[in-house]
């Protein structure tokens, strides 16, 4: 077969290029340390990498915003911790207040000591978090929660509460809204609240209350209303919300145990004559007004029997209010809480994945260098030898033998 000097010429220098071509490409594989510099270096493998390479990148969102609702429920949880603490202090300036032995002064520093702590409860109220935004105000986290109007501390965020994703189909709760928290807590036991007529002139206290049967609970309103006559008290029990008189001239006795419609109430003391007192269903009231109500309670005068009795049923309604905000705050926290648990489980989750992720990447992408170093060498060399043997073909001519 006979070959022509332009196609030893053409077929040579071909060869010595596809041999620079490998040689170079593989030291660019080993610059850049990847086996693969274009998707055509491994079409299988190129795409699993793109499929993972997204599954990373979600994860990796995922663990950005888990950080990000970590700082907001750790915010939140701080904020409620101290909100507990001015609650607990509340309290025990409430069972101070009812000492025998205060004077009136003694209980208008208390009542001044207490106006110092709600202003601290309602700058807590209004709190901000870590991005700026109040914490308790909804989805409004450019308005201010909480602001004073005609003596009133008024809510002004709205009742969202805001979430985040931080799993495939998980959207986390990092906010509380304030309405729920501060300004919507049962009054009384929980259940119902049993609350004296503000113009009882008697010398009737009254307990906090129990339920003793909830099958009879109806969700009534009721209200017990007291005459003497000879000597002898007696009271009739109304159900307000039917306007009917369920049983009447029921003979009182000091200290004895009241029972309607499942709940269960004691009255200690003389009720005089047009008393009342009132069993309803537990309404709802901020924990502001009940420290508001609080402090009015220790400021007003306690110089008649009337006036002691007053003041020993408002510390009484005071306490039980302030026991079911503190309810409230530990039940929020407890929710901050296992929202944050979920989320450390999360991120250990997020962790392991991302590991997997990253070896099945390394494993798709990275560069042998053992295998990489030797082609390199043996591509080096067979383009030495390509070289070589072109020279030494090109060179050979019929004139060498003349």
């Amino acid at each position: 077969m006979r070959i022509s000097t332009s196609q030893i010429y053409t077929q040579g220098s071909d060869a010595i290029a596809r041999a620079q071509s490998e040689l170079f490409a593989n030291q660019q594989r080993i610059a850049a340390g990847q086996r693969m510099l274009n998707p055509s270096d491994d079409p299988v493998a190129s795409a699993e990498v793109v499929v993972v390479g997204q599954s990373r990148a979600r994860v990796e969102r995922f663990a950005s915003n888990i950080s990000t609702a970590n700082e907001n429920l750790a915010v939140g949880d701080s904020t409620l911790g101290d909100v507990n603490s001015l609650l607990i202090d509340s309290r025990t300036l409430a069972i101070n207040g009812g000492s025998g032995t205060l004077s009136a002064a003694d209980r208008a520093g208390l009542a001044t000591e207490l106006d110092g702590l709600l202003q601290q409860l309602v700058g807590l109220a209004n709190s901000r978090g870590a991005d700026g935004g109040y914490l308790f105000s909804g989805y409004a986290v450019n308005t201010q929660t909480f602001t004073l109007a005609s003596g009133a501390y008024a809510y002004n965020g709205d009742q969202g509460t805001r979430s985040i994703a931080v799993a495939d189909g998980r959207e986390l709760q990092v906010s509380i809204d304030g309405e729920s928290l501060f300004n919507a807590v049962r009054t009384g036991n929980g259940t119902f609240a049993a609350t004296p007529d503000p113009a009882n002139g008697g010398t009737g206290t009254l307990d906090g209350g129990s339920v003793v049967d909830a099958a009879q609970l109806d969700g009534h309103r009721y209200r017990l209303q007291f005459a003497v006559a000879a000597g002898t008290t007696t009271y009739d029990v109304v159900d307000v919300t039917t306007a009917t008189t369920v049983s009447g001239a029921n003979v009182f006795t000091p200290g004895a145990a009241i029972t309607v419609a499942g709940m269960q109430v004691t009255i200690k003391g003389n009720p005089a004559a047009g008393d009342q007192f009132t069993m309803e269903p537990s309404p709802r009231k901020s924990v502001f007004a009940t420290v508001q109500d609080l402090i009015a309670t220790l400021r007003a005068p306690a110089a008649t029997a009337a006036d002691r009795t007053k003041l020993v049923n408002g510390l009484g309604t005071a306490l039980q209010n302030l026991t079911q905000a503190q309810e409230a705050i530990l039940t929020a926290r407890a929710g901050q809480g296992a929202r944050m648990r979920e989320l450390d489980s999360l991120s250990t989750g997020n962790d392991a994945r991302l590991l997997q992720y990253e070896s099945t990447l390394s494993r798709l992408q990275d560069l042998d260098y053992n295998k990489a170093l030797s082609d390199f060498a043996r591509q080096q060399l067979a383009l030495e030898a390509a070289q070589k043997s072109f020279m030494q073909v090109s060179g050979l001519s019929l004139f060498n033998y003349i």
